[in-house]
């Protein structure tokens, strides 16, 4: 049974993964087909990443209720359906109804979230928990990988073609019949050991109490924040240093996050060699290095930096997350999986920041934010280190 359910939740992992990167393609799509400023354009991913904020509460209670595999079969099935709207918004040419579409889609990546990450901690021993969930965010990583080759080729191939943002269609209808296959045959795999017996008597305050947590919270807000202003503005950033069309700027972006899987595989390894706090803090002060670097150079350097900060991303999150939960009572995980998949609300709130910032200063300027953001993690690493 533990193989079974590490393989299936390897390949939700990677479905997440490709879906949510897809949107850094719908960025620089939807900029030139609706003529937006990067602070509207950042709308596309407010409105993917404000669904954690709204929904994984109220999903952690679902699944509470209806254990994780179904809440796993129901997301599917949820990210399918946001997939499918993106028809009626093209025939509208209507860009609320797009963030509308994402916003459904959103809701099932909740989903899949809040009952994927817990499940990979506690299917098997507890110090290996950092290691297990970052072989799991590597095969995320291979779908944020492969998604910009995707999105290039599918998506902004016909841009100079396209009028009503049709190039959308048969990519997330063709994506949208994968997770419908996934949904029916995840639905009939025996997991049933999967689920915890405990139930959860803590309330949300109590469980948000707990220090650990709470500053896991605010470092998964942080780097979810950071990661996703880089990956939404790298196309128009790399648009803007070497002049080159976004079909060539695209496939750049899959070097960003081509290094959090390279990372991720590696951290397999490295979580269990170091202490993940001491491996974290490292990762953070590396991100800060080369965001600064790429700030103040231009050409191959700025990019290149810049896109190396992907590497410094691969173990943030299963790390953060671990840390986060590390100290609660048996049977709050659930919850605790709720709080801290509420911080990937962070996704939607820094890259507007940065959009308004990039707007009044330049890119260049902008990607403070995402600075401050890993100052905030690698201070994060180092009192995990003291403690």
């Amino acid at each position: 049974m533990y193989k079974k359910a590490l393989t299936s939740l390897t390949v939700l992992f990677f479905m997440m993964g490709f879906i949510t990167c897809l949107n850094d393609i719908l960025v620089p799509y939807l900029k030139a087909i609706f003529a937006l400023s990067y602070s509207q354009a950042a709308l596309i991913q407010f409105c993917f990443f404000a669904a954690y904020g709204l929904t994984s509460i109220p999903f952690s209670k679902l699944i509470e209720n209806i254990g994780y595999q179904k809440g796993m079969v129901v997301g599917f099935a949820l990210a399918a359906l946001g997939c499918l709207l993106f028809y009626p918004a093209v025939l509208l040419h209507t860009y609320a109804l797009f963030l509308g579409a994402l916003f459904v889609l959103a809701a099932g990546i909740v989903l899949l979230q809040v009952a994927a990450n817990p499940c990979v901690s506690i299917i098997g021993p507890q110090e290996t928990a950092s290691s297990r969930l970052t072989m799991a965010q590597a095969f995320n990583s291979l779908g944020t990988f492969i998604a910009p080759f995707f999105g290039a080729y599918f998506i902004l191939s016909g841009l100079t073609n396209s009028v009503y943002a049709e190039g959308v269609v048969y990519p997330y209808f063709l994506i949208a019949g994968v997770l419908i296959v996934i949904a029916l045959v995840l639905s009939r795999i025996n997991l049933s050991g999967m689920e915890t017996a405990e139930a959860d008597q803590s309330s949300w305050l109590e469980v948000l109490k707990e220090k650990g947590l709470l500053l896991g919270v605010i470092g998964i807000f942080a780097y979810v924040g950071a990661e996703v202003s880089i990956g939404s503005f790298l196309v128009n950033y790399v648009m803007e240093i070497s002049h080159v069309p976004e079909t060539q700027a695209a496939p750049l972006v899959a070097l960003y996050w081509g290094g959090a899987m390279i990372g991720r595989f590696i951290g397999i390894f490295t979580l269990k060699m170091f202490a993940p706090a001491k491996v974290l803090m490292t990762h953070a002060v590396l991100a800060v290095v080369l965001i600064l670097v790429s700030m103040q150079t231009t050409g191959n350097l700025a990019i290149a930096s810049m896109a190396l900060v992907g590497l410094c991303n691969s173990i943030m999150f299963p790390t953060i997350f671990t840390l986060g939960i590390k100290g609660l009572k048996a049977g709050q995980e659930k919850r605790g999986s709720g709080l801290l998949a509420t911080a990937i609300l962070g996704g939607a709130i820094v890259p507007l920041l940065t959009g308004l910032l990039a707007d009044r200063l330049g890119l260049h300027h902008a990607f403070i934010l995402p600075v401050i953001c890993y100052a905030y993690i690698t201070w994060l690493g180092w009192r995990n280190c003291r403690s």
